[in-house]
């Protein structure tokens, strides 16, 4: 087996294993799960590791350095229109190709699919334009989150409640494996060029601006569809009699995701080609290196999202409602929720993309175990107050606008390279598995308490979003307190901050 393709499965499996452990763990004292239920989840974990480290492979050989090549490409346009209408076009093809934007449109049925992707790719497009027109022009970023938030706030007065979660969700599906790895690498690219103090901090923010976009265009799609019922289908577990039942389930789910993938694939390939032939930025060799990369990129995602579909959602749904069925037992949904929140996020593939753009842009200095633990406890939180909502049915309009308001507030007293990182890290946090496997248990336990899905079960994602975004910057202002800048008010530039933070950070 190729060395690098064994330690990104490895490191699959180290982030794997502990949600799986905790499920078996809950399927034995709490839930009892017939063994051929719990052998389709085994086997969907199989699947999962081995296809999240094809894919984290397939990414770094393929998706970051044509996201790379492109933003550096593009920084080298004079008109600054030329390169907004690059941007925006990136932005709607990567957001189509996106999986997970998939699965949230076969939810809202009272909106044609193709509206709702369409929707919110134009929406990622446009706000993926404003943030390159940001890096170029050298906008706060602090600033900017603050007036589109402030407008997100303002429009969701105006969207009905059974529609609001499902907008605020669209910001956190949107910024996944696909979108994530291109996006983040052509913010990298973009600043590349730039020799100022603050092109390191600027690199990052992307991912943040392009989450906002779906949030105000399925906004105003509410408002003008005012859809007065929404459906989720509830994933059902396959019925399974003897063990040779299960590889055939499996293998005829295999031809959908063949599909799938291959669709949201190809136009990202279809932009390789074309940017190959006019620039020749790549060499023979790298380009056949990008082209294996495409290839690792799809048997990954296709083995990813089959055991996790297959194999994972179903037992989400199954022991959320088991458990919320369960009389007074049912609060045990809370700490179930915040443990299962802190193991799951290691589990997304976009965040090891970030993990890894961080300590490259840092130099070490904050590092993959670092991000990884205050993400852990960010979703931790988000999911134990997702669950909260889901037994106590209190609006999320109580949960998200303060959160975005110590978020918002926070980001001008942090380092500008935290703030960047936090508002990354809420969009790639926001994946596959919490779409497949969170939103399962949540909508699961809303079902069997009797909830309303739309306006109690749904919004997950969108806290799972949002508590990083805090996580991250009390870990900036952490470091800012430790270096006494809190004290001196002296603002440096990107290059001096990671400097010191190194110094703090190994101190």
């Amino acid at each position: 087996m190729n060395p690098k393709l064994r330690e990104k499965i490895t490191e699959s499996l180290q982030a794997v294993l502990p949600i799986t452990l905790i499920v078996l763990a809950i399927s034995i004292l709490l839930v009892p799960v017939n063994i051929g239920t719990m052998a389709v989840f085994l086997i969907g974990a199989i699947l999962l590791v081995v296809g999240m480290g094809f894919f984290q492979l397939g990414a770094e050989m393929s998706m970051t350095p044509l996201g790379e090549g492109i933003g550096a490409s593009m920084s080298h346009f004079r008109h600054i229109v030329a390169i907004a209408a690059i941007g925006f076009l990136m932005g709607t093809i990567i957001t189509i190709s996106e999986p997970d934007l998939q699965v949230l449109a076969e939810q809202v049925p009272a909106i044609p699919n193709m509206t709702l992707i369409l929707t919110v790719a134009c929406g990622v497009g446009i706000f993926l334009a404003v943030a390159i027109i940001r890096i170029l022009l050298q906008i706060s970023l602090s600033t900017i989150l603050l007036i589109f938030y402030v407008l997100v706030m303002g429009l969701s007065f105006f969207v009905p409640d059974s529609f609001l979660a499902v907008a605020f969700d669209s910001g956190g599906v949107t910024t996944g494996p696909m979108t994530v790895p291109f996006i983040m690498a052509m913010g990298v690219g973009l600043a590349s060029v730039r020799s100022d103090k603050n092109a390191a901090s600027d690199s990052f923010g992307l991912v943040a601006l392009s989450s906002i976009g779906p949030i105000i265009a399925v906004l105003l799609l509410g408002i003008f569809y005012t859809p007065s019922e929404a459906e989720y289908s509830l994933s059902t577990i396959m019925h399974v009699e003897t063990t040779m039942d299960i590889m055939p389930e499996f293998l005829s789910q295999f031809p959908r995701y063949f599909s799938e993938v291959c669709i949201s694939l190809l136009p990202i390939f279809a932009v390789f080609l074309i940017f190959q032939l006019i620039s020749k930025r790549y060499k023979r060799i790298q380009a056949m290196r990008l082209v294996i990369g495409f290839v690792y990129t799809y048997f990954g995602l296709v083995l990813f999202l089959c055991g996790v579909n297959v194999g994972f959602a179903p037992v989400g749904a199954f022991i959320g409602s088991a458990i919320a069925s369960a009389g007074a037992a049912e609060w045990l949904l809370i700490p179930i929720g915040a443990l299962i929140g802190y193991y799951i996020v290691k589990a997304e593939p976009a965040i090891q993309v970030l993990n890894r753009q961080v300590n490259d842009v840092t130099n070490g200095a904050v590092s993959a175990k670092t991000m990884n633990i205050c993400m852990s406890a960010g979703v931790s939180i988000s999911v134990a107050l997702a669950m909260f909502r889901v037994l106590t049915g209190i609006p999320i309009y109580w949960i998200i606008i303060p959160g975005y308001i110590i978020a918002l507030t926070l980001s001008f007293f942090v380092p500008r390279i935290f703030v960047g990182i936090a508002f990354d890290s809420g969009g790639v946090a926001s994946g596959p598995m919490t779409t497949t496997f969170l939103l399962p248990l949540s909508i699961g336990a809303c079902e069997a308490s009797g909830g309303n899905m739309m306006t109690d079960a749904f919004g997950v994602v969108a806290l799972v979003a949002m508590t990083p975004l805090i996580a991250i910057q009390l870990m900036g202002l952490h470091y800012k307190l430790k270096s006494g800048k809190a004290a001196t008010g002296v603002s440096t530039g990107a290059k001096d901050e990671i400097i010191e933070i190194q110094e703090v950070w190994y101190a």
